[in-house]
């Protein structure tokens, strides 16, 4: 009797369980997603302000409540340019109510030049998010463009990965996906 109650309670949890757990998540790289590293434990993110290009001032807080695919980048920086297309498309596919990315130009980069590289690229659905002191950034140890980092509900970074990555694969699709099923 013992033993079904065991079963039963061990059935139970299983299925009550996070659905997007470490070893599933790792399974599900491939490619450029193999450079993704999810940390053991959730870390602490910056609390630090940064703006739109109009002003309005935000902090990641803002964001809680969903999966949010950060990005760390610069006008200056190839390979942030290169996977700036990928970035749009995946929020295209996948932004909503309970994903989004975050875009957000670290260190000097002028609006007009943002402007004018989104145009070029085509990106359409990215914000133009400023962090012209590298507060945030400086907060979130970022040492080098880019920088991506996945942030849970909570707004605690899950994974980071350093360079650049096709962020519209198939596989960076399916980790998002099980995380925003999580």
């Amino acid at each position: 009797m013992k033993f079904l109650l065991s079963v039963a309670l061990y059935i139970g949890l299983s299925l009550g369980a996070n659905a997007a757990d470490l070893e599933t998540l790792n399974a599900l790289r491939e490619g450029d997603m193999k450079k993704l590293n999810f940390h053991s434990e959730p870390v602490p993110v910056s609390g630090a302000v940064f703006t739109t290009k109009d002003g309005a001032e935000h902090t990641l807080a803002d964001w809680q409540g969903k999966i949010v695919l950060l990005n760390f980048w610069a006008t200056w920086c190839p390979p942030c340019r290169h996977e700036m297309p990928a970035l749009d498309a995946l929020q295209g596919a996948l932004g909503g109510a309970a994903f989004e990315v975050v875009t957000l130009a670290t260190g000097r980069n002028a609006v007009p030049g943002i402007e004018r590289f989104f145009d070029e690229a085509k990106i359409e659905n990215l914000p133009i998010l400023l962090d012209p002191q590298q507060a945030v950034a400086r907060e979130m140890a970022v040492l080098g463009l880019p920088i991506t980092v996945i942030l849970n509900r909570e707004g605690q970074e899950i994974a980071r990965l350093r360079g650049d990555a096709e962020w519209n694969s198939a596989s960076a699709k399916a980790i998002l996906q099980a995380l925003i099923d999580g």
